[in-house]
């Protein structure tokens, strides 16, 4: 039996944390969506593309030769024979991905590119999928859909300690837009903070990763076993 569970939410949420935690738990794959929206960026930015000419990073991510490797103990990205795997989250990429993010074309491209790596995976007895309309768009047929949402300024923190080790008043400045400016630009595409019929909300605001991580666990044991 394959089990796809599909976890939706916005920046600093802590999807990446869960998702690789319950896909270990369960001995799944992971697959970080948004990851695939970082390597398109850098490849239009090798290419020498003007990230604002729609068309042509369209264009250039249809010919993206990327190979994402799903293990959840080292997920990796390889673009054109290079792990790029550490270069996903410099400032350089994430000043700029949001361009890449909202070109329709792009999303088109990428979505079909996650859907055939989640029935590849299906074979492999599952995946934990997560990133933005992963739960609506992506995979609508998940076993488990859920979205995790966090307060704003407790958002801004964890992710503040996760680019610089601190959560203080200039580490949270310097990360805002990837935050909050993120939420703003992909909701111009993107319902990602409301959940629909049959996706499951979970709150963790208040909650630390173990709590959330068990928090998620009895989620997904209600759903597959009553």
């Amino acid at each position: 039996m394959s089990i796809v569970i599909a976890i939706d939410g916005p920046s600093g949420s802590g999807k990446s944390t869960l998702s690789r935690r319950l896909a270990r738990h369960y001995g799944l794959q992971y697959l970080d969506t948004g990851s695939t929206y970082r390597a398109a960026t850098i490849w239009a930015l090798r290419s020498g593309l003007d990230l604002e000419d729609r068309e042509a990073v369209a264009e250039a991510t249809r010919a993206m030769p990327l190979e994402v490797v799903t293990d959840p103990e080292g997920p990796r990205y390889v673009l054109d024979g290079e792990d790029i795997t550490e270069q996903l989250h410099t400032g350089e990429v994430s000043n700029v991905v949001s361009k890449v993010a909202v070109n329709l074309a792009v999303r088109a491209e990428l979505k079909r590119l996650q859907r055939e790596i989640i029935e590849n995976c299906r074979e492999l007895g599952g995946v934990v999928a997560e990133g933005r309309d992963v739960t609506t768009v992506v995979a609508p047929d998940a076993d488990v859909r859920l979205l995790l949402i966090a307060a704003p300024e407790e958002r801004l923190a964890r992710r503040a300690v996760d680019r610089h080790g601190v959560a203080d008043a200039e580490t949270m400045e310097a990360t805002k837009h990837e935050v909050l400016d993120r939420d703003a630009s992909d909701a111009t595409v993107s319902q990602f903070m409301e959940a629909p019929d049959g996706v499951y909300t979970l709150d963790n605001s208040k909650m630390v990763p173990d709590e959330s991580f068990a928090a998620g666990v009895a989620i997904v044991e209600r759903i597959l076993h009553g």
